[in-house]
């Protein structure tokens, strides 16, 4: 197939390239993160704000970003964020200490919003709602593909080459990625060029979730923290309010009062991802400090998860254009919270075969959850909503994970302390995967309920609708 003569095809490839590009670093890093402990001397507590820092800079600037492409065009920032993601990917492999890791690891994350605010919304441009389900599919697949490979590549790298290795992989695969989108993505989106940018509203939103999302996290031991997460929580009221009387918000606040289907969607994707995206941070811990393992053998434990992603999801995505999306979707999340369940009973003693098990019904669960909930989000608005839409579930993806880093973190603080990561320290380590995986069973049943709550959707000569 000449991929030159058909535009949907180019997008297709870009698409799931990017796709592919950002969970095979988290999967990849999350395998090198004892290895990181040990370089720097870090404690588990400071080896999550590694990942955390991250995620919370990542749904800092989501909204902004994907609006500012809505309007100056989404290649444009599309290939500008895969040269940046790259730069900073590298600087991260030269860090000198934990410290001034999370710092680039921060700005890593700002910088990836440039990716995840854009893919999608140019996807959902090109391809027409019928075969909509079965593109978002194919996407995932390379999502979970990449989740696959970066354990294995990610544990290999990191026991023959050092963590450091797996930062330059990743800036030399962004890198090849940007020449990629340059050279074969012809065309430009840009449905809201006409229309202002909302500074003040972005500035609010970029100030107010890092400051919950840090409050709540260190909420157990330090003062501040509980006045930075009450001012937060009015920030964000005040937000809610501010961009309610705008015409051209970053945030359509009526996209959540009068359509059931998208509000309930984006729900039922944060408290999915929340529930379930501490998993591999605590599992490859657990392997590793606990059990014993190396990262390469860890590494090839956690494939079973996201391998199951990557086969079921191209079939889950057509599915939904066929099936209602909210029965295949919550049906995911019951496998979901059915392998959460199981992991409370996890102790060094348990067979690895178990952990294998549980990790694969997760991932089955994943599958089926994120591909119809994705296209009943993407297919539920207008078209010039198409990237605000692909940049609050974006938002609402990146705020569950960090909100799911923030619950181990806050665990950590209570058990670990600034102890250092060792082996003969793994206790506190079992007591905190201990009470996540019972917190995060809890918030994934719940989460079927708000999956469940979308209602019926309708559909139009293939068009979901509202």
């Amino acid at each position: 197939m000449n991929f030159t003569l058909s535009l949907e095809n180019a997008v297709l490839l870009v698409v799931m390239t990017t796709s592919f590009l950002a969970p095979f670093m988290g999967s990849a890093t999350n395998l090198a993160i004892p290895a990181i402990g040990a370089e720097f001397e870090s404690s588990p507590l400071h080896l999550s704000w590694m990942v955390a820092s991250y995620l919370l800079a990542s749904a800092a600037f989501l909204l902004p970003v994907g609006r500012i492409a809505d309007i100056i065009g989404r290649k444009k920032v599309l290939a500008a964020g895969l040269i940046l993601f790259s730069f900073f990917a590298f600087l991260s492999g030269m860090a000198w200490s934990m410290s001034a890791l999370i710092v680039l690891r921060t700005c890593h994350g700002a910088v990836s919003t440039m990716i995840f605010s854009t893919g999608i919304a140019i996807l959902t441009s090109v391809y027409p709602p019928h075969k909509r389900g079965h593109a978002m599919g194919l996407t995932a697949a390379a999502t979970y593909i990449g989740l696959s490979l970066g354990p294995v590549l990610g544990g290999f790298m990191t026991h023959q080459f050092g963590w450091r290795s797996v930062f330059f992989f990743t800036g030399l695969l962004a890198g090849c990625i940007a020449i990629l989108a340059i050279w074969r993505l012809k065309g430009e989106w840009a449905d809201a060029k006409e229309e202002k940018f909302d500074i003040i509203g972005s500035l609010l939103y970029i100030v107010t979730i890092p400051t919950i999302l840090y409050g709540l996290s260190s909420i157990s031991n330090n003062i501040t923290a509980k006045l930075l997460l009450a001012i937060g929580l009015a920030l964000l009221a005040f937000f809610v309010y501010y961009e309610s009387k705008l015409r051209f918000p970053i945030f359509h606040v009526s996209l959540f009062r009068d359509n059931r289907v998208f509000a309930f969607s984006n729900l039922a994707a944060m408290i999915n991802y929340c529930a379930t995206f501490a998993v591999s941070f605590i599992i490859s811990l657990y392997l590793q400090v606990v059990m014993g393992y190396n990262s390469q053998i860890a590494g090839l434990i956690m494939l079973s998860q996201p391998l199951l992603m990557a086969l079921c999801s191209p079939f889950a995505g057509a599915l939904s254009d066929r099936i209602e999306p909210r029965i295949v979707a919550s049906c995911g999340m019951g496998f979901n919270t059915l392998g959460l369940f199981l992991f409370i009973f996890v102790t060094p003693d348990t067979p690895i075969w178990r952990i294998i098990a549980n990790l694969t019904l997760i991932g089955l669960g994943f599958a089926l959850f994120a591909s119809p909930n994705n296209n009943a989000i993407m297919g539920s608005v207008e078209k010039r909503f198409y990237s605000v839409a692909a940049s609050t579930l974006g938002t609402m993806r990146l705020t569950g994970q960090a909100i799911s880093m923030a619950i181990i973190t806050l665990l950590l603080s209570v058990y670990a302390s600034d102890t250092i990561l060792r082996s003969t320290d793994s206790q506190t380590l079992v007591s905190s995967a201990h009470d996540a995986f019972i917190v995060f069973t809890i918030i994934c049943a719940i989460g079927m309920f708000a999956s469940l709550a979308r209602g019926k959707v309708a559909r139009q000569n293939g068009v979901i609708s509202k």
